[in-house]
């Protein structure tokens, strides 16, 4: 039995390790060619398989790149929830800065993976009924609707004359964020969509390199512009 189960053991073992390495060359094929360099035949080249071997772990192209979007969006909801829980619940100010540092490391420090998930789409992929990550997707979605949330008590005075309606914002996002937030506004949620568009697009311009061209400190840039959407909100930084 223990020489049956010690093999067993080593099977699983490899199997792991061959599919972590499937996953980290077609982020590395994606990195260099670009989101349709991601075919199982390249893959399977780059490591020296067969590709019928490779079917054995990934049935499709389709069912790796799933696998590795919801890798990576569950990574970057893990990073910034746990940035989020670190910081003092007091203090929004600090919470708000630490999930938006946390979403700039992470996206700084893979950047195929952002680019997998909110840039570069891979072409003709169809993912599963529901997504390719709906609970990581979620997370991420309330966690930055929990950012408007936690300045909504400062920066409220600033939204009275605000006409935003439920119906002016997608059903899938309402679905997301109004039962996390069921005493949260029209305008708060109109308030996070801004918070997001600010982070994002400065990160993203880091991530495809753009602001390296323009800046010599994009962390500084970074920083500046966070600290003054937090000024904006009446919080102090």
């Amino acid at each position: 039995m223990g020489s049956v189960g010690n093999t067993k053991g080593r099977r699983e073992r490899l199997r792991a390790e061959t599919t972590a390495e499937i996953k980290s060359v077609a982020l590395a094929l994606m990195a260099s060619g670009g989101p349709d360099a991601i075919t199982l035949r390249a893959i399977a080249r780059e490591m020296g398989m067969t590709a019928n071997a490779i079917y054995g772990y990934f049935a499709t192209r389709d069912d790796l790149v799933t696998t590795l979007i919801n890798d990576v969006y569950t990574a970057l909801a893990d990073t910034v929830e746990a940035a989020w829980a670190a910081a003092p619940v007091e203090d929004p100010a600090a919470r708000i800065g630490a999930w938006a540092r946390a979403f700039r490391s992470w996206a700084l420090a893979n950047p195929e993976g952002f680019r997998l998930i909110y840039g570069d789409p891979v072409p003709g992929y169809r993912p599963p009924e529901g997504g390719a990550a709906p609970d990581a997707a979620r997370r991420v979605c309330t966690g930055i609707t929990a950012l408007a949330a936690a300045a909504w008590p400062h920066a409220q005075h600033r939204y009275r004359d605000s006409d935003f309606e439920w119906s002016d914002f997608d059903p899938g996002l309402l679905d997301k964020v109004r039962p996390a937030f069921p005493g949260l506004p029209p305008a708060a949620v109109a308030l996070a969509l801004r918070v997001w568009s600010h982070l994002h697009g400065l990160v993203s311009l880091e991530v495809y390199g753009h602001m390296q061209r323009q800046a010599l400190s994009p962390e500084k840039l970074f920083r500046e512009e966070l600290a003054q959407l937090i000024r904006s909100f009446d919080i102090t930084a």
